[in-house]
């Protein structure tokens, strides 16, 4: 493999470059851009952080960033995939943030796609502009990984839905002004059939957000319940009753966890920095045996971006990443369990201390273990993707 630059390629790298050089806010760069609250609302945040994001948001906006894979039409700047390669990887590099969350990740394709021309003047310009912030409502208590299953009701009521039901693990929905949410408008039909994908007021009465904490203590999830909840028949995206095909729609845009695969490499590096600066401190075996370990794992972020340069080489191509991309998220995730793993043991008894004032690093090893632990569950358990990757890259029969 050749993983140098085009031509081409090295002039876009540059601009990116010149461009996060220039327009990056000092406030970014001293900022721990990987911590639980990093990422909450800033809407009229006048902290030095919440101006950084204005100012950034403006930035982006200025060239169609926000939503670099969006058509130019619709506010984006229509990158083709190797190009939105690069600039993920230049951005995760210099640790600049990107914007707009599930709004520009999720729902603005899909309404590029299937919407109409009502849904995208309504939502995409405020969706780019940070005024809405959606979440996604998906995962049910008894629907997770077979979504289909899903039970929550939407029952036709004149020009409008009522639902009733609950969703789980909702990412930032106590944050969130909208939801693109599914649910059952036809219990007879089969279960890939008879789903409705709605767009929801969070507003809307009857709507009630519940936090989940998580192990490491950190508000991200939320149980959302609807008790007769009334949405038009208008928000409703594509046909009725088809709203698990536009649910599923295949997003057009670069997918490779390059963002991902740094930031694995960037934990290495900081944390074989403690390790060295503090060697004297450390007993002999125990300073040899780290030295070890963090061999392995940079063996293994290595192997990380490889599979992430695997799946840019497939979409280049014009092909669709399907175990390939089940490959990359079940090594990444497992992958981020055993760094912070190897993280805590070589700090030693201080290894399991959290207490930001006392502990070494503020306790970031710790809590990176504990924030770790779900990620081999969300968006698809490790159990899951070993069966994509059995079945569909392996060729290997169900069970």
């Amino acid at each position: 493999m050749d993983w140098r630059d085009t031509p081409e390629q090295a002039q876009w790298r540059t601009e990116v470059r010149s461009f996060l050089k220039t327009e990056l806010p000092d406030a970014f760069k001293a900022a721990d851009t990987n911590s639980e609250d990093f990422y909450t609302r800033r809407r009229g945040d006048s902290s030095p952080i919440g101006q950084a994001f204005e100012s950034w948001r403006k930035s982006l906006a200025s060239r169609g960033w926000i939503a670099p894979h969006w058509p130019k039409e619709y506010g984006g700047a229509g990158l083709s995939s190797l190009e939105q390669f690069i600039m993920n990887q230049e951005f995760a590099e210099a640790k600049a943030p990107m914007l707009g969350g599930a709004g520009v990740m999720m729902l603005g394709p899909t309404l590029v796609t299937h919407g109409t021309e009502e849904q995208k003047k309504e939502h995409l310009p405020r969706i780019l502009d940070g005024t809405v912030e959606w979440c996604q409502g998906y995962s049910e208590p008894g629907s997770g990984s077979d979504l289909a299953s899903l039970q929550t009701r939407a029952v036709r009521d004149g020009d409008d839905f009522v639902i009733n039901g609950q969703k789980i693990w909702t990412s930032g929905a106590h944050m969130s002004d909208w939801m693109f949410v599914l649910t059952r408008t036809d219990p007879d039909a089969p279960k890939h059939r008879g789903i409705t994908y709605l767009l929801m007021d969070m507003k809307s009465p009857g709507v009630t957000v519940r936090p989940l904490v998580n192990m490491a203590g950190a508000h991200h999830f939320n149980e959302v319940f609807f008790e007769d909840v009334r949405v038009p028949v208008a928000n409703a995206v594509g046909d009725i009753n088809r709203g698990w095909y536009i649910g599923a729609t295949t997003l057009d845009f670069e997918r490779s966890s390059i963002g991902q695969s740094t930031g694995q490499r960037q934990n290495v590096e900081k944390y074989l920095s403690w390790m060295r600066e503090h060697k004297t401190q450390m007993a002999p075996t125990d300073h040899e045996a780290a030295r070890t370990e963090w061999a392995d794992r940079w063996i293994e972020v290595t192997t990380a971006m490889q599979l992430s340069y695997r799946t840019i080489s497939m979409q280049a191509k014009g092909l669709i990443p399907n175990s390939e991309s089940s490959i990359a998220k079940l090594y990444n995730t497992e992958l981020s369990q055993r760094i912070a793993r190897t993280a805590t043991k070589m700090m030693g008894m201080w290894g399991g201390v959290t207490d930001r004032e006392r502990a070494p690093m503020a306790g970031v090893a710790p809590m990176s273990y504990l924030s770790t632990v779900p990620s081999t569950i969300a968006g698809g358990t490790s159990e899951i993707m070993r069966n994509i990757v059995a079945t569909r890259g392996l060729g290997m029969p169900r069970g």
